[in-house]
């Protein structure tokens, strides 16, 4: 029988640690999971090397574990560490010189695609490109990239678990989806989906950089704060649609961002489906959505747009086939993509030129 995370995450939330009176999950102690065949094994994190529950806590997570998932499981290593182990957090991402959040204030406007292309027209520029697809709810970039198949090679380096992520069109791939049934619905609460993420970021052998685009959810909540507290984001991009609806939503996310408390750089705005152009009339271009809706509101906020992607039936295809559409940069959304990517790198450049690198957000309890 096989396990999933999340499975094994809600069976650990029945372990309490009886000084804080709260559940090891939510405590975000539980991190490193490994599974192999019929074998788990993770990480505890405890505030003092010294604890005196750590037996304890051992023992009853091995109990959760085969109470909620039966008796015939196999709980192998439960490694002990200290906060103070772990806290430089920055060594995973060391030799990664930007990170790129895109966003969106709303779901169904694209985002994903355009993470998914921006991502292979970076590479295919000559940089080097990872992607973490931070939707956990809604896992997207494994079947984008026709790899949902894949099957994730975990290595040890220097006392560390490392997963090695998925290359595919010269991008490094790291996404929940690949730990999960993509038939499955993920019902986890907050800590759990935390937790998920922090391993793609901190547990990813990332290597050499030159771009790590995140592919964040939609909205404004607990995954945003995560991601902006573990990394020193460089910039984030605002994906909307030139619809009405979208870019109210758009406003929100940008004001996140540039909120005292966040204060991440916003690179640009990209406006998707932004007019449909048939393929047999390349010329021909019909607004649905409204016209130039995300160019009158990067005037109005004071960013840069940085590119239109049109509705073509291709990108759809693209998507469903695992073949994104920046891959054939003659066609009409594939030249969209790379001027994109190029528009990208520039206000990249600019930001570094005149910003101090970006520094991880420190939220003080009761503060978000």
């Amino acid at each position: 029988m096989s396990y999933t995370i999340d499975q094994i995450y809600d069976a650990l939330s029945q372990v309490t640690h009886p000084a804080f009176g709260n559940n090891i999950v939510s405590l975000n102690m539980v991190s490193g999971i490994v599974i192999q065949d019929n074998t788990i094994s993770f990480t505890l994190t405890f505030q003092k090397s010294n604890d005196p529950l750590i037996s304890s806590i051992q023992k009853a997570s091995r109990i959760a574990l085969q109470s909620k998932l039966g008796s015939d499981i196999e709980v192998g290593e439960i490694r002990v560490n200290s906060i103070q182990k772990i806290e430089p957090k920055e060594n995973s991402l060391a030799k990664v010189k930007n990170i790129i959040a895109i966003a969106s204030g709303k779901g169904g406007v694209g985002k994903s695609t355009i993470a998914t292309n921006l991502a292979v027209a970076l590479a295919k520029l000559g940089h080097k490109v990872g992607l973490i697809d931070a939707d956990v709810y809604g896992p997207s970039v494994p079947k984008m990239f026709n790899v949902e198949d894949a099957k994730l090679e975990v290595k040890h380096s220097n006392g560390q678990e490392l997963i090695v992520p998925v290359v595919k069109y010269g991008v490094k791939l790291l996404s929940v989806g690949f730990f999960i049934n993509p038939n499955d619905a993920l019902v986890w609460r907050g800590p759990m989906a935390t937790n998920a993420l922090k391993q793609l970021i901190h547990q990813g052998e990332w290597g050499e950089l030159d771009y790590l685009l995140i592919d964040l959810p939609p909205g404004t909540g607990d995954i945003h704060l995560t991601v902006v507290q573990e990394m020193a984001i460089t910039g984030v991009v605002i994906v909307s649609t030139p619809q009405k609806v979208a870019l109210a939503d758009a406003i929100k996310g940008i004001n996140m961002f540039r909120g005292e408390k966040i204060n991440v750089p916003v690179l640009g705005l990209v406006e998707n489906m932004a007019w449909f152009t048939p393929e047999e009339l390349p010329n021909n271009k019909y607004y649905l959505f409204g016209k130039e809706g995300c160019k009158d509101l990067a005037k109005e906020m004071n960013i840069p747009l940085l590119g239109e992607v049109p509705i073509v039936q291709s990108i759809c295809e693209g998507g469903d086939q695992g073949r994104p559409s920046a891959l054939d940069e003659n066609s009409i959304v594939g030249s969209a993509f790379k001027t994109l990517a190029e528009q990208l790198i520039a206000e990249v450049r600019r930001r570094n030129s005149i910003l101090d690198p970006t520094r991880r957000v420190q939220i003080i309890r009761g503060q978000a």
